[in-house]
């Protein structure tokens, strides 16, 4: 059952204006302070009770009706309908009549039934019943237009061509239709419904049939509207439901009949969608039966008549498709036109393969030119026959001498299964053709090879292994050259045909084959590449419902610490998150970067393999090094919404400045010297990386570029002795049996965090709490550590996506986008975060430098409070500080002179004269505990003013943020909560369209939705 979008319902709410619309009901208002008073209308009112608050747009009776609510509510009471009906009703109507009514009566009387506005019928009853199915499927265009969850529903299924709405006349059936329709106990009613009834789209109950339903018309040869297809737009819907329906009757019309004029070969799909998928993609020439079984003879003799030749069936690849393929077949073939089978990977339709390799104009191309023979059903040929290219036809086409023999059939001798590994031979009668190179060429638009020709077996000269069977080549040819370069094939066939004394004309024939294999093979080599790089490892059912349910936990943060001490990462608790969360921020359009800084063996590798680990293999690159210029000649989809993990930093020292560049740009490009392949002349080449990735590196460095670290989140490792204590305990562990188990644990879990990272979708994330966020601003640095901290948040936001609605807003161009909001958990959770990893990032002093500090002035106030010294008079060595702290002397070399630069330390010459003394001037300033104040909001506050506003129609629903109903609504189900607000008894009809489009409300992981029901009349 299609949904009314929220926006509409609040739009309607808004605009409307509910003083007008009383008054329209003939009751008079008179203003008390910002409010209106009034009699209200549905119970005998001696004094007035009914309250109208314009500010609000809300109503309330304050007498024995005791109820209240927006302009949708209003209708619904004063009207008698249901909550679609109201909304209809605003949408059309009403409004018009508030804006235009008279003055309004001085006593109104009491509203005891329902008097409806008429909405304006959209059909004519004159006309036969083509012309009444007409109307319907121009209503249902209409309406498709102003709808955007019909036009989210075709952008999600990649039908964004932008003249196929209008081309074919596309619908949306949202059961509007019977709201514009006269009453059936009105004459014109009951005979337009009946004749409704009877084409089918009505049924007997009044319902429409194709309800929630993309529709699509089919039209006869006369270009009338004979039959109406239905694709519900959801598919979670009850058990038995059908997605797709037809009008009741027998199969007529033929979809896109002028893409099937003139054609001598056509696609045939099993489904309309499938049939626009190829649309989309460029191939007009294409038309669909209506189901595996729904071929029809009207269909086959269009195709006859319009006198096409070959038809390339693209069923689903399934039992069903295959079987209603073969059947296909044996008809075409029976009325003399030849059937091809187009193979999809297995499972898998057109629509689907279309989703999944892009792009689909070159995915489908490719599957179209390897489209398998077919007799009577049966596969007879093994080979592929592809359609040739413009190019090689251009070739085959050339003319020739009278002499020149036909295109010779090509031979294969040896085409391997890897080709990519692997030279291809080729043979034309004693021609032999030795091909080499073919793997380098993934792209469609080159296909430059190594092409040696030879004429013969050679002759024999002993000792000579030159050839198979000690025999020295006899006359041959080899060059390097673009095939789709006539000049380059100009030059090459001239030199053969010197070298092997045989006409021009046969060698270019004998090309023009050699280029059909090789394209060929290309396709192949592209089809099985995109297969292997682009697709995720398949998940099992059971596997799928693990990784939903961990991503829909409540305490999913939790659960992912949980699982990382599970898997031997102990302690690092806040540096543990935020690289989670970093990671999840690859679907962003501006991912985080983090940067792992630590002291060596501190355990920094440990920390970023641990989080790599949790992310799925084909969406991470990771180096141990990268030159400078190495990053601009990656693919230029190679790192779009992945990780690009560096083993270390100063392996990518010389790829910094590309690498901030990616960064902060979201792309890197270059131009660089190349040699033309054709002409051999030097040219400027460009090459392009496109981002957003996520960077992933660690670094034992202390001194660190600064333009680095205002584009990273510097994680600092805990080096303490207890944490070192807790990291020789678990390293202990590990020899124990519970450590064998935990190791064949750690798999599992590592499997399912890669599962539920497969299923995250890179969607927007809108922040309602943005405007009242507040950060530290005494410095410029914290401009982009401010954009680091909203970043934090929304990646909170995007890991929970399945936990929350996915909205959709159409935009300016009518571009549909998908996206979750922010709650006050993320913020309390990012401020969190934040203080405990930006706030270190905001000091002047490294982590390290900063931890020794507190460390020395411990120390120093110990032994001033010991000798009853104030710090100013006390004096401490090197060593003192190596035995007090544990630290290596050169580590304290480097440290202790940083602090000293900073003025933290002050040197004094020690009595021998050649040692030096420290003097501690620090006193603790700028700290609140271990990180740094960042300014920002109190979470608690802004969830008290929500809290405050939060009161609905109903006031005395509103409730604290908290979870009201017990412990199981943590988990995520959903919980009603019934309010007798409106009377009348509600129809069956009318309590499902109030709990359709009742309000939701997610707290703490749990989804309450409010439903009126109305009560009986007071």
């Amino acid at each position: 059952m299609a949904r009314i979008p929220e926006e509409q319902i609040e739009r309607l709410k808004q605009d409307v204006s509910l003083v007008r619309l009383v008054e329209a009901k003939g009751i008079a208002l008179k203003r008390q302070g910002k409010d209106w008073l009034g009699r209200c209308p549905f119970h005998d009112d001696r004094t007035p009770s009914l309250v109208v608050s314009p500010a609000t747009n809300l109503w309330h009776c304050l007498g024995a009706c005791n109820v209240g609510g927006s302009v949708i509510d209003w209708v619904m009471k004063s009207e008698g309908v249901s909550f679609r009906h109201a909304v209809e009703l605003l949408r059309h109507e009403l409004p018009h009549l508030a804006a235009e009514s008279a003055a309004p009566a001085t006593e109104p009387a009491i509203i005891k039934r329902a008097t409806v506005p008429k909405l304006a019928s959209p059909l004519a009853l004159s006309g036969d019943d083509t012309d009444l199915l007409g109307q319907v499927a121009d209503f249902y265009h209409e309406t498709l237009t102003q709808s955007p969850e019909a036009l989210a529903y075709l952008a999600k299924r990649g039908l964004n061509h932008p003249d196929l709405i209008d081309t074919f006349k596309l619908g949306y059936a949202n059961r509007t239709l019977a709201y514009r329709l006269p009453n059936k106990n009105r004459q014109a009613g009951a005979e337009q419904r009946g004749r409704l009834q009877a084409l089918g789209v009505l049924r007997d109950s009044g319902h429409e049939h194709l309800n929630g339903s993309l529709v699509v018309p089919l039209f006869d040869d006369a270009g009338q509207v004979v039959q109406l297809y239905g694709r519900k737009l959801l598919d979670n819907l009850r058990a038995g439901t059908p997605l797709h329906l037809y009008l009741a009757g027998p199969q007529r019309g033929v979809w896109n009949r002028d893409g099937l004029r003139g054609a001598t070969e056509v696609i045939l799909c099993e489904a309309l969608i499938d049939a626009m998928t190829f649309w989309c993609a460029g191939f007009k020439s294409v038309t669909t039966a209506y189901g595996v079984n729904g071929f029809t003879d009207e269909l086959l003799a269009a195709l006859q008549a319009e006198g096409v030749e070959r038809v390339k069936i693209a069923f689903d690849r399934d039992s069903a498709g295959e079987a209603g393929a073969e059947r296909v077949a044996a008809q075409l073939n029976a009325v003399g036109i030849d059937a091809y089978r187009v193979r999809f990977p297995k499972g898998m339709d057109a629509n689907e393969y279309a989703l999944k390799v892009s792009p689909a104009q070159q995915s489908l191309g490719m599957v179209l030119r390897t489209a398998e023979w077919m007799s009577n059903g049966q596969r007879a040929r093994p080979e592929p026959v592809p359609e040739p290219s413009s190019l090689a036809a251009e070739i085959a086409a050339e003319p020739s001498p009278s002499t020149s023999p036909e295109a010779p059939a090509v031979t294969v001798v040896d085409i391997p299964t890897d080709a990519s590994e692997h030279e291809i031979t080729l043979r034309f009668d004693d021609r032999h053709y030795r091909v080499r190179g073919l793997a380098k060429n993934l792209s469609p638009e080159l296909l430059k090879v190594n092409v040696l020709v030879k004429q013969g077996a050679g002759v024999a000269v002993q000792g000579c292994t030159n050839d198979a069977g000690g025999r020295m080549p006899g006359a041959f040819h080899v060059d390097t050259l673009d095939l789709y370069s006539a000049r380059a094939r100009a030059a090459y066939l001239k030199q053969a045909s010197q070298e092997l004394a045989l006409p021009e004309n046969i060698l270019k024939a004998d090309l023009g084959a050699v280029l059909l294999k090789l394209e060929e093979l290309q396709d192949q080599l592209i089809r099985g590449t995109l297969a292997k790089d682009d697709k995720a490892p398949t998940m099992t059912d059971l596997e799928l419902k693990a990784a939903l349910a961990l991503l829909k936990a409540p305490d999913l943060m939790a659960r992912v610490l949980a699982d990382f001490g599970r898997c031997g990462v102990v302690g690092e608790e806040a540096n543990k998150q935020v690289a989670y969360l970093a990671a999840v921020s690859r679907k962003l359009d501006r991912p985080l970067a983090v940067l792992v800084q630590s002291s060596s063996a501190a355990g920094k590798s440990s920390l970023m393999d641990a989080v790599l680990r949790f992310m799925p293999e084909e969406e991470r690159v990771q180096y141990s090094a990268m030159t400078g210029q190495s990053l601009y000649y990656l693919g230029d989809k190679d790192l779009k919404h992945k990780i690009l993990a560096i083993s270390e930093e100063e392996g990518a020292h010389n790829a910094s400045y590309a690498l901030k560049l990616l960064q902060s740009e979201g792309e890197v490009s270059i131009a660089s010297t190349g040699k033309n392949a054709v002409t051999g002349n030097l040219e400027t080449q460009e090459y392009r990386v496109e981002g957003p990735v996520m960077l992933f590196s660690t670094t034992t460095a202390i001194d660190l570029d600064e333009e680095l670290l205002n584009r990273c989140l510097v994680l600092s490792v805990d080096e303490s002795r207890e944490q070192t204590q807790a990291i020789h305990a678990e390293q202990r562990r590990r020899r124990t049996l519970d450590g064998l188990r935990a190791g064949a644990e750690r798999e599992q879990l590592t499997r399912l965090h890669q599962n539920a990272q497969r299923l995250l979708r890179p969607l927007k994330v809108v922040n309602p709490w943005a405007e009242r966020l507040t950060f530290l601003s005494d410095k410029t640095r914290t401009r982009r550590d401010h954009e680091k901290y909203l970043a934090l948040i929304d990646a909170i936001a995007l890991l929970h996506q399945h936990q929350r609605p996915v909205k959709r807003e159409l935009c300016p161009g009518g571009v549909v986008v998908e996206y979750v909001e922010v709650t006050l958990a993320d913020l309390a959770l990012a401020n969190r975060l934040a203080h405990a990893v930006l706030g270190r990032t905001l000091d002047e002093l490294p982590p390290q430098t900063r931890k020794l500090l507190t460390q020395i002035s411990e120390q120093v106030r110990a032994e001033c409070r010991r000798q009853n010294l104030a710090p100013k008079d006390y004096r401490f060595s090197r060593k003192e500080v190596r035995d007090g702290t544990g630290w290596g002397n050169t580590q304290l070399k480097v440290h202790l002179g940083r602090l000293e630069e900073m003025e933290y330390l002050l040197v004094h010459r020690g009595k021998r004269g050649q040692s030096m003394e420290y003097e501690l001037l620090y006193q603790g300033e700028g700290q609140q505990g271990d990180a740094f104040l960042l300014g920002l909001i109190d979470v608690d506050s802004l969830r008290a003013e929500y809290d405050a506003k939060k009161s609905g129609p109903v006031a005395h629903l509103s409730g604290s943020g908290r979870p009201q109903v017990g412990t199981e609504s943590a988990t995520g189900r959903e919980v009603e909560i019934t309010v007798k607000a409106l009377g009348g008894k509600p129809s069956r009809q009318q309590a499902d369209d109030d709990t359709e489009n009742a309000p939701h409300v997610h707290r703490n992981g749990a989804s309450y939705r409010t439903v009126l029901h109305p009560a009986p009349e007071a």
